[in-house]
């Protein structure tokens, strides 16, 4: 599970960074990959990049705002051009089918595939025996959401030598017990799958948040993440402004995360007026309020760390 950074600027693209998209490749884990908001010029970035368009499962658009939006159209009508034939779906608040249908009914764009489009409301937007993706409504000028992406559980890894020691031989039985049934074998020995299975792992949980002000909804969706991504539109004594735009700051975003109990808090969103280098040095002068902070760029992954067995 690794987060690919496309996009990672505010507003409108600069020399250095183009405006947001981020991709979480969960090729390991489902041999796909899930893109979060798909601003302009998102396709020109994924040919610079180790991304593959056929991938592509589903499509997360925090708000509707252009810099996080237009690159959508021209982005579903190539991915048939690039193989992707299988089902994509695409989240967003309402509005974004409206947009959608109507740029590709105009263009007369065809898919050779599946579009499936579902407009969210709060609460559970996505679930299946892997994942659990949950929306909250933000504090924006219009309606943004932010995502929690949960994964679940995994199972314990299983202790093959200590059946082994007792005479098991691997076959179907082994696989029974890593799912957590109890099995008997054939001279009628019951084998528990608590005993020969390590402690289940921890499910990870990433946070994605789309443009807002610090508040009640992006604290409780940011609640012990592993992984968050905050905006950071502003540096720290331009408080009033983003207030006024209803946007955060870099220390703003570092002290919720640290209230939070945030693992790994990743800050994009930066306004064009930061160059690199100096979105970096303001970043690092976070440290003693957020260790593990990074300052996103564009083109730049971060894997996401994996979590021990529960207790």
């Amino acid at each position: 599970m690794e987060l690919y950074f496309l996009g990672t600027g505010a507003g409108m693209p600069s020399r250095e960074r183009n405006v947001t998209s981020i991709v979480l490749k969960l090729v390991e884990e489902r041999g796909t990959i899930w893109m979060f908001d798909c601003g302009e010029g998102t396709q020109h970035q994924i040919l610079r990049s180790p991304i593959k368009l056929s991938r592509l499962e589903k499509v997360f658009i925090t708000h509707l705002h252009g810099d996080h939006l237009y690159g959508l159209p021209g982005l579903l009508t190539s991915r048939s051009y690039h193989g992707g034939e299988t089902p994509l779906v695409l989240y967003g608040p309402p509005g974004l089918r409206q947009y959608v249908e109507m740029t590709l009914a105009i263009s007369q764009a065809r898919l050779e595939y599946p579009l499936e489009i579902k407009e969210i409301e709060e609460g559970i937007v996505f679930e299946d025996d892997q994942f659990v993706v949950e929306a909250a409504l933000l504090e924006h000028r219009i309606d943004s959401y932010g995502y929690r992406l949960t994964e679940k559980d995994q199972p314990g890894k299983l202790l093959a030598d200590k059946l082994a020691a007792l005479g098991v031989p691997a076959g179907p039985l082994y696989a029974r017990l890593k799912k957590g049934e109890d099995v008997t074998t054939s001279d009628g020995q019951v084998l528990r799958s608590r005993d020969f299975t390590a402690p289940p792992v921890k499910g990870r949980v990433i946070v994605i948040l789309g443009d807002t002000r610090v508040c009640d909804a992006s604290r409780r969706l940011s609640r012990d993440a592993d992984v968050l991504v905050h905006e950071a539109t502003y540096e720290a004594g331009l408080q009033e402004q983003a207030h006024k735009y209803y946007h955060s700051t870099m220390e703003q975003a570092a002290v919720a995360a640290r209230d939070c109990g945030v693992r790994h808090l990743i800050l994009s969103h930066f306004s064009s007026r930061y160059r690199e280098e100096e979105a970096e040095r303001l970043v690092e002068e976070l440290r003693p309020i957020m260790p593990n902070v990074y300052a996103a760029k564009d083109l730049w992954s971060f894997p996401v760390p994996g979590n021990k067995p529960r207790d």
